[in-house]
This record gives structure tokens, C-alpha cells and sequence, in this order.
């Protein structure tokens, strides 16, 4: 039998069971919850967001956020009104999911991490404290990404990747441009296997190669290809 906190406001009826929902949630009509799910308190879930079994989201996440623009951006928001997150994944504290995101199973995501819209993730991914991932972006399975980094837009990861935390990526290499083009805004491809040491820097529409390393505090300004490490600012080829 599921548990619904006397103050949580849940509009929903689609709740598996045994599920647990905390104080002063507040939980939208077309939300699906599934069994054994905890949601601790203060947690607000908005849009068609569907959760797999076993998933726990921790105190002031916010899962369907909508993204705006206010006017401000040059780039206007693409969105679907939904979420998917896989079985047994854990949101951590005051992390921010928005619309159109999808996420396999078994994954972490971490302390204020924030996961813009049309973003998909596979299995078992680690997305760490703090990080940022942008809009478009996809990544593959059994990937970590470690604190404080922050993955740019229409990015692609593969699979086993790692990239330590402070790594920064960037996908405009004309952001004073008058207009926005949209095909100019092209993130890092980070091919499976990939290694980035903490603190490097990776321009846009770089291409880093199966297992390849990029060591600390490098900057890329060029394709790496598969299988070689690079360091040095700008990052050069060192060894096979």
C-alpha cells in the first residue's frame, strides 16, 4: 500500500505500489509513478512524466521543468511535455530535469545537477553534483560525468566514457553573432571509451576518438583520433 504524506499536493492517480510521497510535494495530473518509487519531500513533478520502478528522488528535485525563454535567448526552446526516467534511478537533492528528457535505468544524477530538454541518456550514467547539461545533448550508457562540469548543447558522449569534474565544453565559436543559426552550434562528439582529465577545456565540434585520453587541464582545439592521449594548451599528440 502507498504512503501520500498529508501535505503533498498529488493530482495523479497513476501511483504503483508501495510507493512513498513526502511532505509538501506537489505532483501533476499526468505523472505515472511506479512501484516502490520514494519520493522525499518537497519534490515537485510536473508535466507527463512517467518514473520506472524503484526510483527515489530526494528533497527539492524538480522533474518536468519547462524551459523559457523570457525574451532573453537568441535560441528558442523545442520541447515535448514529457519525461521518462528508467527503473531504479536516484535524482539527488535540488537537481532540475526538464521537459523532453529521457534516462535508462539505473542511473545516478547528482546534488543541483541540471538536464535541459531533449536530452537522452542510456543506462547505467553517472551525471555528478553540479553539473550542467545542455540542451540536445545525448549520452550513452555506463558513462560518469563527475562534478562541476558542464557539457554544452547538441553534444554527443558514447558509452563508457569518463570526464572528470571542472571539464567545460563549448559548442558557438561566434557568440556575438547577430542572428542565431542553429547549425552553428555544434558540442564535442566524445566517442565510447574516452577519458578527459579534470579541468580540460573542449571547443565546439570536436571530435575526440574511441578511447582516446585528454589529460588535465588541456585545451582541445582539434580532432583527437581514436586511441592516442593529448595534453598541453593547445592539447598536442604525446603517445599511443
Amino acid at each position: 500500500m502507498s504512503s501520500i504524506h498529508p501535505t503533498a499536493f498529488v493530482e495523479t492517480t497513476a501511483i504503483g505500489r508501495n510507493v512513498s510521497i513526502g511532505a509538501y510535494c506537489v505532483i501533476g495530473k499526468e505523472v505515472e509513478i511506479g512501484d516502490n518509487a520514494i519520493i522525499h519531500s518537497h519534490v515537485v513533478i510536473q508535466a507527463s512524466t512517467s518514473l520506472g520502478d524503484a526510483v527515489e528522488v530526494f528533497p527539492f528535485a524538480v522533474i518536468g521543468k519547462e524551459p523559457k525563454g523570457a525574451g532573453a535567448l537568441a535560441r528558442q526552446p523545442v520541447f515535448r511535455p514529457q519525461v521518462r526516467i528508467g527503473a531504479n534511478c536516484s535524482i539527488g537533492p535540488h537537481a532540475v530535469i526538464y521537459c523532453d528528457v529521457e534516462m535508462g535505468a539505473n542511473c545516478l544524477i547528482g546534488d543541483a545537477a541540471s538536464i535541459r530538454e531533449q536530452t537522452r541518456i542510456g543506462d547505467r550514467t553517472v551525471v555528478g553534483r553540479h553539473v550542467t547539461i545542455n540542451y540536445k545533448t545525448v549520452i550513452g550508457s555506463r558513462t560518469k560525468i563527475m562534478d562541476h562540469a558542464w557539457i554544452a548543447g547538441n553534444a554527443s558522449i558514447g558509452n563508457d566514457v569518463f570526464i572528470s569534474g571542472g571539464v567545460l565544453t563549448s559548442n558557438d565559436n561566434a557568440p556575438r553573432a547577430s542572428t542565431f543559426d542553429d547549425s552553428r552550434m555544434i558540442g564535442p562528439t566524445i566517442e565510447d571509451g574516452v577519458l578527459v582529465g579534470i579541468g580540460a577545456t573542449i571547443l565546439p565540434g570536436i571530435t575526440i576518438g574511441k578511447n582516446a585520453v585528454v589529460a588535465a587541464g588541456a585545451i582541445v582545439t582539434k580532432d583527437v583520433p581514436a586511441n592516442l592521449t593529448v595534453m598541453g594548451q593547445a592539447a598536442k599528440i604525446i603517445r599511443t
